[in-house]
């Protein structure tokens, strides 16, 4: 047993690939033992029951917060269209779980002696009834709500009166010879078990279109966890986990609202997350983290295996960071140029290779409907406020425009949501039985209610204000 422990401290804990040149594990163990906590390895192992304790608790927090939270909200599930039990189908989707070819077509042509348009609508509606409903993405996001959340705020405690907070260079002088605090010793463990458990969750969890990605974000942080751990990298590794804590949390909370369907809500949290993620990962990280990980470093000690390591996977982090922002700026377009997130194009949809089916037809759900409806006069008023603005600059008289213009214009809109009300009192009179049946569809809703904004009152509205 000896003989194994010795050859594990050899290979696994070399010291000349942890620690720079001429430094041994006793130089760190010297150095912190005057009433502080020293980074040992063993020390992390507490991390591997404390990710079983999270999974644990993250089944309890689910069923017993979570989904009575979600009803209280009004967070709604999908009704799908249940399929009739065919043997050979059910084996081909259960294999495949993907849009068939024309020869696997003819194949179950001949053997279900169902036409192919009949196989096809078949496996899409099987595909549909596996689709996670919105109540269990939202008790997935409140849990990581919830966690990033306090972790943020017990990060930012524990470091807010640090030196090394204010100004990074601090995170390497005295190095080794540092003392790790005992909230800081927990802020690392807490959070290499939240990982472990996440990575250990990948199977059951909802499985998103930055799947791969979520993988290696996950395992470049419990590396880069434990080498920062292991190595007393403790305070510049403190700064990486809070800058990452900072923006999840906001992330989670419009995941939230948005299946709740509080869209306003929703949209002011994506904002603000927008902000915080952009300068926190694209600024923050890199011009700050990375920059005294790669710089400041050397004033301290030379570049050794070590040194390579830990800035190859903040580097890793990085590129990570550039994906999402490039997602993230993909929903900023979609927010200014149609008035709403749609969707969640970080990772809040699932990666089925037939996801464009889920709107088949067009269909939304009714409340999106609603909700359009109520703001066209909020997208006209906000058409004629940025009119206003173009007369102002163009040195236009302002005065005969909102004098002559404005009341006409505002008359039209009056009109308009007259001419909605009346066709979504119609069309709540239709629909509602039908959704009560359980045959809801909204192709029952008029085409009007969209068409009479886009054909009448804009170019209307366009002419009135355009011709001076």
């Amino acid at each position: 047993m000896d003989r194994l422990e010795e050859l594990v401290n050899q290979w696994i804990w070399r010291q000349d690939f942890w620690l720079p040149p001429g430094l041994t594990w006793k130089d760190i163990a010297e150095g912190t033992a005057d009433g502080g906590r020293h980074p040992v390895p063993r020390d992390l192992l507490l991390s591997v029951p404390l990710a079983l304790g999270f999974i644990a608790l993250r089944f309890v927090f689910e069923r017993v917060v979570a989904l009575p939270l979600s009803r209280r909200l009004g967070v709604r599930d999908r009704v799908w269209v249940r399929v009739m039990p065919v043997l050979k189908l059910e084996a081909f989707y259960l294999q495949k779980k993907q849009q068939p070819s024309q020869n696997d077509l003819l194949v179950l042509e001949k053997h279900c002696g169902l036409t192919p348009h009949q196989i096809q609508t078949w496996l899409r509606h099987r595909r549909n009834q596996d689709r996670p409903g919105n109540t269990r993405k939202f008790c997935e996001a409140s849990w990581r709500f919830v966690f990033y959340l306090m972790a943020f705020s017990a990060g930012l405690v524990s470091l807010i009166n640090t030196p090394w907070f204010w100004d990074h260079r601090e995170c390497w002088r005295g190095y080794p010879r540092q003392v790790v605090a005992e909230a800081q010793y927990w802020y690392y463990i807490v959070e290499l078990s939240f990982y472990l458990s996440l990575l250990l969750c990948v199977s059951v969890d909802i499985k998103r279109k930055d799947f791969k990605e979520q993988i290696i974000h996950h395992i470049a942080t419990i590396f880069l966890i434990t080498f920062s751990y292991c190595a007393n990298y403790v305070r510049v590794g403190t700064l990486v986990m809070l800058v990452h804590d900072s923006s999840d949390f906001l992330l989670e909370s419009a995941k939230m609202f948005s299946y709740a369907g509080w869209r306003k809500t929703c949209n002011t949290l994506f904002v603000v997350f927008t902000a915080v993620f952009l300068v926190t990962r694209l600024v923050v990280f890199p011009f700050r983290i990375i920059y005294t990980a790669v710089v400041d470093s050397l004033d301290v000690f030379p570049p050794y295996s070590g040194y390579y390591f830990l800035n190859g996977l903040l580097l890793v982090l990085q590129a990570l960071h550039i994906f999402w922002a490039w997602l993230i700026l993909r929903m900023v377009h979609k927010f200014v140029f149609l008035g709403k997130v749609e969707r969640d194009e970080r990772s809040d949809e699932e990666s089925e290779a037939d996801e464009e089916e889920e709107d088949e037809g067009g269909e939304e759900e009714h409340s999106c409907i609603l909700l359009s409806c109520v703001e066209m006069c909020e997208c006209s008023a906000v058409a004629l406020v940025f009119k206003i603005w173009h007369w102002w600059t163009t040195g236009k008289d302002l005065r005969r425009h909102l004098v002559v213009k404005c009341p006409l214009v505002l008359v039209i809109l009056l009109l308009k949501e007259f001419v909605v009300f009346c066709q979504m009192a119609l069309w709540l009179c239709i629909a509602l039985p039908i959704e009560e049946s359980g045959d809801f569809s909204l192709e029952h809703v008029p085409k009007g209610i969209v068409e009479f904004e886009e054909a009448y009152v804009g170019p209307l509205i366009y002419t009135i204000c355009s011709k001076g």
